[in-house]
């Protein structure tokens, strides 16, 4: 039998408080509890997250109460990935069809005891390219959307997007489901056109600071809690920091790291574990949450990836993190996947991984918004 979340609450609570230090002040209720249950868990357990784990899965799109992680284990996961990239960019036609959209994923998972988590991979708003960098044609738009800049004004009014979605997302008790919000991620690589070789370390920390400040002071979004989530380009503390924005800019640190996990057939877990203990220990000294905010195996070849790689990795030292999350299952591509579906070689392992009492799955949430 799964171990409960409602008795680790218990448990935990009776072993006194955690230092947090959550940088919304006028954060609502479910959102203030959501960030204290979640460092609750964090000391004894890990949450399990899938990227557009409800939307589609492997060889299916839009069916309902489906993710490939349920179709297997059960549950869904108890992390939920979403994106913001259809919020901006678009028609005003389509970016109301994927508010919509969005809003009724975002909003079955909270009605369900669910988390969900946004990316943000954002289209260059100054330039084509999309949101990867493109020679000769993407254009270094931090420089241009920080305030005083050529696309500030356009800037502020993508925001007033994203704030107009996250104050409609309210749930069948009439409370505003939290989000963890994940802007600019993997910004210590050159592929995004936010990345580190096409912007300052000034002009990243000016805009996160804004984006920070315009939602939640000028916008009055206050059911976010931000995540900061380099890739795993660092090997010390300081790397890690090195366009940090604050203390007071971020409720959350993480990590994406597939390089580490068996990308290209290659593994270092050693390396993998030292840069996830940076991230962990940061936290634990700042009062910060800590995630491994991404991973996986493409295509699952390795049949014990579950508990050989990931689960004995996440477990090797006592690290608060709050959750893992893997990538997406495309619904078109025979191979682009990161979490099995039935039959799928893994799925046995999955199987072990899921009853493993440190993982965390939807079916196991009590009272995460309490």
């Amino acid at each position: 039998m799964r171990t409960t979340v409602l008795y680790l609450f218990i448990t935990l609570l009776a072993s006194g408080p955690i230092a947090v230090a959550q940088i919304d002040k006028k954060a609502t209720k479910e959102t203030k509890a959501l960030y204290k249950n979640l460092g609750l868990l964090a000391k004894e357990q890990i949450l399990f997250g899938h990227q557009h784990a409800t939307e589609y899965g492997h060889g299916w799109f839009g069916d309902e109460e489906r993710s490939d992680v349920k179709s297997v284990t059960g549950s869904h996961p108890a992390v939920i990935g979403i994106d913001f990239s259809g919020l901006s960019g678009r028609s005003q036609d389509a970016m109301i069809r994927t508010s919509e959209a969005l809003r009724r994923n975002v909003l079955d998972t909270y009605n369900r005891g669910g988390i969900t988590t946004a990316a943000w991979h954002f289209s260059n708003p100054a330039s084509g390219g999309g949101f990867y960098w493109k020679d000769s044609v993407s254009v270094a738009a931090m420089a241009l959307i920080k305030p005083g800049g050529s696309h500030h004004e356009k800037y502020k009014e993508i925001l007033k997007n994203v704030a107009s979605f996250a104050n409609s997302l309210k749930g069948n008790d009439g409370t505003l489901a939290p989000l963890l919000f994940r802007p600019y991620h993997e910004f210590d690589g050159d592929w995004f056109w936010w990345g580190k070789g096409h912007t300052s370390r000034e002009d990243f920390i000016s805009v996160w600071r804004f984006t920070v400040s315009y939602l939640r002071d000028s916008l009055n979004v206050h059911n976010f809690l931000y995540t900061f989530s380099p890739d795993n380009k660092f090997s010390s503390e300081a790397e890690f920091l090195e366009r940090y924005p604050g203390d007071e800019w971020v409720d959350m640190v993480g990590m994406d790291n597939y390089g580490d996990f068996g990308r290209d057939g290659k593994y270092n877990l050693e390396a993998g574990l030292k840069k996830l203990k940076i991230v962990s220990d940061y936290a634990k000294k700042a009062g910060k949450l800590a995630a491994f905010t991404e991973t996986g195996l493409e295509s699952i070849p390795n049949p014990t990836w579950w508990t050989e790689t990931l689960l004995k990795t996440l477990k090797a030292e006592k690290m608060n993190l709050a959750y893992v999350l893997v990538w997406r299952n495309d619904a078109k591509s025979p191979t682009h996947y990161y979490a099995p579906y039935p039959e799928q070689v893994s799925a046995p392992d999955f199987m072990k991984f899921y009853n493993d009492p440190y993982t965390v799955f939807e079916k196991d949430l009590r009272n995460i918004y309490k």
